[in-house]
């Protein structure tokens, strides 16, 4: 082993097992055989086998609970020469169609020239007994894929790509990945290879092209569009595109209105004038806004049967349940009944449960076939609870199948459309442009849709602004509920929460309802009240679980009073070290047997599985469970997700973060029997109403907030919500006209 460049060590032995590996992204753990010793290799490896030899470059690192492990930042392939090192190479199953009988025969047959036959003249193989001639050029194509793999992922590693980085690249691209990189480095920068513009600009720069380059200006201008979807905008006013990706790339504003046009004219930018605006867009948010449109616009000009008799039902519905709804209820049940479509928006304890309750037993009274779904786990669960009738995750609904990007695609779409006569679909607010789009290429004809959402609840964390914009469109039926029923206006929650959102203070000084504020004026003490409230006040006074039923809410993840800080605390008190409770470090973070956790990003492969034997595949942001197992042998961690058991090995894990505390975002189609919030200065960004109002409205029968008074009044005060640039009200308007030029 020597000292290599950039201090990474190297190192080169022969492959004794592979302990795991990831087949998705080539993650893999082995054993290697260097220098008399038996280590421990880490690191993305695809090609590696037992029997090959490889060369690694990286560093050793100390695993807390795996040990001394040698972490391979990249790797090379070294092809075996001798006829024994051949032998045991193809005996591993490294080619596929090769067994050890077969490899055996290939090297008496061919000895040293084995691995040259099988890619250079495969019409030899039939020779041998046992293989024809269509097996033996499927056995030279499989070998031919592992070295064109092999040699594309040395080539790429002259650019400084890992190894994990070179088996997207090559997945993209195939055999000619090197010479795409070459011709253009900013092909990097698609969807589904996760380069940053910066990366990819780093190695164009080393290849000495100039600033200007057409392949840069045009790179750039797609990268500030793709980075503003993360702002939530699905397109941008064009004169703010081309100023801001002219000062990122240091280029005259012209020039990138020049390549602008030719992404326009190759079909890889969309633009069009709204209300007398131009705005550009990438294709595919272009495409999801205008078809949303005119699917609604087609639902309104042709809508589905009213439902007969719907009056007496609703009358019939009143005296079987010994109530008479309010007059903004029964015009949303009409709504729902008569003309197929209606959006019921209100804020808490307005009735909306109670409304849609009525709406959903008329329509299977008159043997309508009903699908209810909400964009996350717990807000489907939430609305089973609350209809006590099952309701899926969009996803589930839509049957959603993932590409090599993870990116999803819906088995139910227009030509497999779901199969019911009404979708109610609730937490619109949580619903982003290309999930919409999704729902309505699913929609069969004639279905009604009735879609539930809270407009002052925090916007989609995807790109668009579904319910907003269908509310300010004005094309589509919408009833707001407003009136405050008595028996929610007893609860300090409710009443505070309608405070809140009109821009009035709360009550903060009633002693016996359901609100609390606790006023602390430092940090410390913050946390420290905080810590208490969760371990010994709460349980004590109202028999809460600290894991099941209390949550820590917070504006935002730094700082003394952030999620990251209050989490660690938080762990050591509800879930201290102990000697029988197994734990392990991932990421810089310790993780012990008995946690509460949270996945923090969509993975749509990872495999779960309930008690009763249901198994499926697909964890979803924001999704909260128990750390059940610790595996320190195999580096597995077992965690229950709400029932679903999900196996995460060490590179999964990285998924994971503690959730004791979670920011209002995360908290989103979610409710707590208990919410704790700190309320002390911070960013104004993360200091507004809305947020404010998310946060209270995530609590049940408790909210405890802990802080002092003059945040309280900051979050209140700053009514101003983030714009987010869409068209979907205007393409319902037909205020929209389709320009081709930039």
């Amino acid at each position: 082993m020597q000292e290599a460049a950039g201090a990474l060590l190297e190192m080169t032995g022969l492959v004794e097992r592979i302990t795991f590996r990831n087949e998705r992204n080539g993650y893999t753990v082995l054993e290697l055989s260097a220098g008399g010793a038996l280590l421990t290799v880490v690191g993305t490896m695809p090609l590696a086998e037992p029997g090959g030899q490889i060369h690694v470059w990286g560093h050793w690192t100390e695993h807390p609970s795996f040990g001394r492990q040698f972490a391979a930042e990249t790797y090379a392939l070294i092809q075996p020469k001798t006829a024994q090192a051949i032998l045991q190479y193809l005996s591993s199953g490294a080619v596929k169609g090769i067994g050890r009988a077969t490899a055996r025969r290939l090297v008496e047959a061919f000895g040293e020239e084995t691995l040259s036959v099988l890619e250079k003249e495969p019409e030899r193989l039939s020779q041998i007994p046992g293989i024809s001639r269509e097996k033996a050029l499927r056995i030279s194509e499989a070998y031919s894929r592992k070295a064109g793999i092999r040699e594309a992922m040395l080539a790429l590693s002259s650019f400084g790509i890992t190894s994990q980085e070179a088996m997207r690249v090559y997945e993209a691209f195939g055999a000619s990945a090197a010479d795409r990189v070459r011709a253009d480095p900013y092909c990097l920068c698609r969807e589904g290879l996760s380069f940053s513009f910066q990366r990819a600009d780093a190695i164009a720069a080393s290849m000495e092209r100039p600033a200007d380059d057409a392949a840069r200006v045009r790179a750039g201008l797609l990268y500030v569009l793709r980075h503003n979807l993360e702002n939530g905008h699905t397109c941008l006013p064009e004169q703010k595109l081309l100023a801001v990706a002219a000062q990122m790339l240091g280029v005259e504003k012209a020039r990138a209105e020049e390549e602008g046009k030719a992404l326009l004219q190759a079909g890889e930018l969309k633009r069009c004038e709204i209300r007398g605006r131009a705005f550009c867009y990438l294709p595919r948010f272009y495409n999801a806004e205008v078809f949303s449109a005119s699917r609604l616009q087609m639902m309104l000009d042709f809508p589905c049967q009213p439902i007969s008799g719907a009056e007496q039902a609703l009358q019939a519905r009143e005296k079987a349940q010994g109530v008479t709804y309010a007059p903004e209820q029964r015009e949303a049940i009409l709504a729902a009944l008569l003309n197929g479509m209606v959006i019921l928006t209100g804020g808490p304890g307005t009735g909306k449960t109670t409304t849609l309750d009525a709406i959903l037993h008329i329509l299977e009274q008159k043997g309508e076939k009903v699908l209810l779904a909400a964009p996350t786990g717990r807000a489907a669960k939430r609305m089973s609870e609350l209809t006590g009738q099952e309701a899926k995750t969009l996803h589930r609904l839509l049957q959603a199948e993932w590409d090599a990007n993870d990116e999803p695609a819906f088995a139910r779409n227009e030509h497999h459309p779901l199969e019911c006569d009404a979708l109610v679909i609730d937490e619109l607010s949580m619903v982003d442009a290309l999930l919409f789009e999704a729902v309505l290429r699913a929609l069969p004809m004639g279905c009604r849709l009735i879609l539930v959402g809270d407009r002052d609840q925090l916007p989609s964390v995807g790109a668009g602004s579904v319910l907003g914009d269908l509310i300010a469109s004005g094309m589509l039926p919408v009833v707001e509920l407003k009136h405050v029923f008595r028996q929610s206006r007893q609860s300090r929650i409710v009443t505070n929460a309608h405070r809140i959102i009109a821009g009035e203070m709360p009550v903060l000084n009633d002693t016996k309802g359901d609100f609390f504020f606790l006023q602390r004026s430092e940090p410390q003490d913050i946390a420290q009240t905080i810590l208490d409230l969760c371990e010994k006040r709460l349980p004590k006074s109202y028999g809460f679980s600290p894991m099941t039923d209390i949550q820590v809410l917070a504006p935002g993840r730094k700082g003394e009073l952030g999620t990251l800080e209050l989490n660690r605390k938080l762990q050591s008190r509800l879930n201290p070290p102990q000697k029988d409770k197994p734990s392990c470090k991932i990421g810089g973070r310790v993780f012990r047997v008995g946690d509460k956790v949270m996945q923090t990003k969509n993975d749509y492969t990872l495999s779960w599985e309930k008690a009763d034997g249901t198994m499926g595949e697909g964890v979803y942001n924001g999704d909260i469970g128990v750390l059940e197992e610790i595996d320190r042998a195999a580096g597995l961690l077992l965690v229950n997700l709400d029932g679903k058991h999900v196996t995460y090995g060490p590179e999964e894990a990285e998924e994971l973060e503690l959730a004791y505390a979670m920011t209002v975002h995360k908290s989103q189609g979610s409710e707590f029997p208990a919410v704790v919030m700190p309320m002390y200065p911070g960013p104004r960004p993360l200091y507004y109403r809305n947020l404010f109002y998310t946060a209270v409205t995530r609590a049940r029968r408790l909210l405890v907030l802990v802080g002092t008074q003059k945040t309280v009044h900051l979050m209140v005060e700053n009514g101003s919500r983030a714009q987010r640039y869409t068209g979907l009200a205007a393409f319902l308007t037909g205020e929209v006209v389709t320009d081709g030029e930039a």
